[in-house]
């Protein structure tokens, strides 16, 4: 059987530098348009330091994956961002897209670190901060 499609490259990729994100986090880029010539998925390293957090926001238009590695994070999400999941090492979390949220390190010791998937390997360009009790582009509060 012919295959239809180019021969495409298996590309092995070390996490970048860091980079600042719309959240506040560290993030370590991975897997992306950019660096892996990715179409529909985008694969990052997030670190949430001790004690910290990530501004609220929201994700426009793609599912997200996350595996936490290390830690224990408290994700709170919803208009008021009144709901409340903990999610630690081991545990896997999906946040539908246009879901308010943020995620906070529950330790004040150490670090948080988890596996982020996307299906949107441009997905940085479509995270919007989110401000709880305003009235936002296609977000009910």
């Amino acid at each position: 059987m012919e295959n239809s499609h180019p021969l495409q490259q298996v590309t092995a990729l070390r996490p970048g530098p860091e980079i600042a994100t719309t959240q506040g986090l560290p993030y370590f880029t991975g897997i992306s348009a950019d660096t892996a010539g990715a179409r529909g998925l985008a694969m990052h390293l997030v670190v949430i330091p001790p004690g910290g957090a990530a501004r609220p926001h929201v994700h426009q238009g793609y599912e997200t994956g996350i595996y936490v590695l290390q830690g224990q994070v408290e994700t709170r999400y919803g208009p008021q961002l009144e709901q409340v999941v903990v999610s630690a090492a081991g545990d896997f979390l999906f946040i539908p897209p246009g879901v308010p949220h943020e995620a906070r390190n529950l330790s004040q010791t150490e670090a948080a670190r988890a596996v982020v998937a996307r299906n949107d390997p441009n997905e940085r360009e479509k995270v919007l901060p989110y401000e709880p009790g305003h009235t936002q582009k296609g977000i009910p509060t």
